[in-house]
């Protein structure tokens, strides 16, 4: 009963940090179309850090053969190139009498946070199961984890097209799919672990398509000298804030 009780409430506030994006909110619009490409490079970074340092290595870890965590990698790059195919068609379709569309970037966004956030929830909830002590450790890594991939979340969102309160609504609902991780670990116990075998290497192929297929070449479109050495050292910043988490484990 404790495991619950720790896990849903870690859950529910690793989930509330995504209104971090609400800071935006206060800034004018001005300032936020100013901001987002370094957030954008944010983005970048830290999806790419999270897929090389923490989520593959792990699903090394846990896996039984290299070769299952290369092709689930794979499978999830491929999942995602085709499921932005089907966006981009939708795109054409939906958008063709509309002035404003929201970019198919935004979408898969969603989905591969989404699926993110639910194997933290994941992670929690067994953690729990262990001890209290692996448990609260797990969810401070968490927690640190979450600040700059929800601020960089946020740019993608305003990039692609949403609104600043839509881009701050799906950021938290996203969030939330924490809480149905963590009531799954703890529903299926030790077996989870299968679970999270498949899911960790399948959202680091989608974080590594978000980020080298859609925004490394709308980056590349920033010819300004001046903005290319911040969306540079954007990255860097990103890269190095998910890098540093690894001291902590």
């Amino acid at each position: 009963m404790s495991a619950w009780l720790y896990s849903i409430a870690s859950v529910i506030f690793v989930s509330a940090i995504s209104v971090i994006g609400i800071f935006f909110l206060m800034l004018s619009d001005r300032v936020l179309k100013a901001s987002v490409f370094i957030l954008v490079g944010l983005a970048v970074g830290g999806l790419f850090a999270d897929a090389f340092i923490h989520l593959i290595p792990e699903s090394f870890e846990i896996s039984e053969t290299t070769l299952d965590v290369s092709l689930f990698v794979i499978a999830g790059i491929f999942a995602f190139f085709a499921l932005e195919k089907f966006l981009h068609w939708r795109h054409e379709h939906s958008c063709e009498f509309k002035e404003i569309c929201v970019k198919p970037v935004g979408y898969i966004n969603i989905v591969s946070d989404g699926v993110h956030n639910l194997i933290d929830g994941v992670l929690i909830g067994v953690s729990y199961l262990v001890s209290f002590e692996i448990g609260l450790a797990t969810t401070i890594a968490i927690i640190l984890h979450e600040i700059p991939q929800e601020i960089g979340d946020f740019g993608v969102l305003v990039y692609a097209g949403f609104t600043k309160w839509k881009a701050l609504l799906f950021n938290f609902l996203a969030a939330s799919l924490a809480i149905a991780g963590a009531v799954i670990s703890l529903l299926i116990g030790e077996s989870v672990a299968d679970y999270s075998a498949i899911m960790l290497p399948l959202a680091a192929g989608g974080f590594i398509y978000i980020a080298g297929s859609d925004l490394v070449p709308e980056m590349h479109k920033e010819l300004d000298v001046r903005k290319s050495i911040l969306q540079m050292a954007a990255i860097a910043v990103g890269v190095l804030l998910i890098a540093s988490l690894a001291l902590l484990e």
